[in-house]
């Protein structure tokens, strides 16, 4: 089985957030020696985010895998402040593994040995038991958001049909003041997942450094035969980088992986689905504003056990310590695959797009908003479009897509392919309208009328007259192929009408355009 290669950047990028190597090797999808390896390698490299966009994983890849370990200019061991250590792991963020990172670069800028981690942590633990300290793991303001869905759905009523239609509830829970955030939505699929995040960050006016989501589909893909090495899906992925937070998913059947997610989840089935049981709504925002008003109850309710309520500890304790929204909120994306056609188009949900030429038959990814379309090939974009909306089978066409002999014919259109078909005949006036007349959008009979001008390059005038008038006895609006077949069938014959052209374009397209 082929080695898969480590994800460089998110790895740095992780680290530069504070997260421990267990934390990365999790949400990165690597192992732990992978990490460590990585790290080492990046830091006696002096490589540290953030990254240049040039530093690809490809590049890191040839720097971190040939470099050796630098040599140590003292045996010398140092010893930690364990007093200050004490202190520094009560500031937000702070963690062991970052710590000993630090005391690993000044080691190295006094040219001495350093500990090993373990031995770093056994001296830490030690200075903790003369103090008679423990180390109860408190969740840190601000540090790590729990997402879920409630198991328990809501219902509204279609005000047209009657239809009474199933709504999920989504829940995200900062464990620090148990602040909630609920939204229904009508599935629990990939866009209402993503949207559900977007709105609950703009709901807490910020972002945690940390996101624990459910181990389901729309957050993760498994490798086959293992749930423990889960890799984050693009979108969700992308989601993450937008909000610069680090996604690790809960493990499969651990629910303590989200003890807050699971509690609200209860917390939420109670107050605000039971709460909304005997009422009735006609619409999502109906039951949304309903939702809303239940979860602002539920955020204001005295705590039993601790001074206050989810909503002051949130404002008064933990709101300062989340990190700004972005300047734009993400936009929920779909990625699909599709092939690019000899058309140098790609069809997405019905609708086409074009690609440079020279991707004809290559397979490429497309990334879809509500308002655009991104294809890349092999992670490089290649072609971007507004997203096309309403009846399928538009047409997004750039000129630099197409290949130079089709360019010189953006400029027709359904008046000058009339006016082509006038000067050849009669008949093959009416062949060209009944074919632009054919579709609902006329552009997309402009194929078939080019199939035309390409036949008058090749077949004399009157021939294609004639074999209009053919076509049009059989059908009062015929095919480019009917004409096409008839001038075959009669050529094959040994009609002398239908004989091909001697030589070049004489009045195809481009004689056309002389004259107009």
């Amino acid at each position: 089985m082929a080695r898969i290669r480590p994800n460089y950047r998110e790895i740095l990028r992780l680290q530069a957030k504070g997260l421990s190597q267990a934390d990365i090797a999790r949400s990165s999808g690597s192992s732990k020696r992978t990490v460590n390896r990585v790290l080492r390698l990046a830091s006696e490299q002096g490589i540290a985010w953030p990254l240049a966009e040039d530093q690809t994983n490809d590049v890191l890849s040839k720097k971190l895998s040939t470099q050796k370990p630098a040599e140590q200019t003292s045996t010398e061991r140092v010893m930690p402040d364990c007093k200050r250590i004490a202190q520094e792991l009560k500031r937000s963020g702070v963690n062991k593994k970052l710590l000993w990172t630090e005391y690993l670069e000044r080691c190295r800028l006094q040219g001495k040995m350093p500990l090993m981690y373990s031995q770093f942590c056994h001296y830490i633990q030690q200075d903790e038991a003369c103090r008679q300290a423990t180390m109860h793991l408190h969740h840190k303001p601000g540090e790590k958001v729990e997402v879920d869905w409630a198991g328990d759905p809501l219902y509204f009523t279609d005000s047209e049909t009657g239809e009474r239609i199933t709504a999920h509830l989504f829940v995200g829970v900062l464990p620090y003041s148990q602040y909630t955030f609920a939204e229904a939505f009508v599935n629990e699929q990939q866009h209402a997942w993503l949207q559900a995040h977007v709105d609950m960050y703009a709901f807490f006016g910020g972002v945690t450094k940390i996101l624990v989501p459910d181990n389901c589909k729309t957050a993760v893909i498994h490798q086959k035969g293992s749930w423990y090495t889960p890799k984050l899906n693009t979108s969700y992925h992308e989601l993450a980088e937008c909000y610069n937070t680090a996604i690790l998913p809960a493990r499969v059947r651990h629910p303590k992986d989200k003890p807050s997610a699971e509690g609200s989840v209860g917390f939420a089935s109670t107050w605000i689905i039971a709460a909304l049981r005997n009422e009735q709504f006609f619409s999502i925002e109906d039951l949304n504003n309903a939702v809303a008003e239940k979860l602002d109850t539920l955020n204001h309710r005295p705590f039993q056990k601790r001074e206050g309520n989810r909503w002051s500890v949130f404002s008064e304790e933990e709101k300062a310590y989340l990190a700004p929204l972005p300047i734009l909120p993400y936009e929920p994306a779909e990625w699909t695959t599709a092939k690019v056609q000899f058309n140098y188009h790609v069809t997405v949900q019905g609708m086409n797009y074009s690609v440079p030429y020279d991707y004809i038959h290559k397979e490429v990814d497309v990334r879809l908003t509500e308002h655009s379309v991104k294809i890349y090939f092999q992670h490089k974009e290649i072609a971007s479009h507004p997203r096309l909306h309403g009846p399928k089978g538009q047409y997004s066409t750039q000129a630099g897509h197409m290949p130079e002999r089709h360019r010189r014919y953006l400029e027709w259109d359904g008046n000058r392919f009339r006016a082509w078909g006038r000067n050849i005949g009669e008949n093959t006036e009416k062949v060209v309208d009944g074919i632009l007349t054919s579709r609902v959008i006329e552009q997309q009979s402009y194929r078939s009328c080019m199939g035309l001008l390409h036949l008058a390059e090749k077949y004399s005038d009157l021939a294609l007259e004639l074999a209009c008038k053919q076509a049009l006895s059989y059908a009062k609006k015929p095919s480019y192929n009917a004409v096409k077949n008839i001038l075959a069938a009669q050529e094959s014959s040994g009609n002398p009408q239908a004989s091909k052209k001697a030589h070049g374009l004489t009045r195809g397209a481009d004689y056309f355009r002389r004259r107009s």
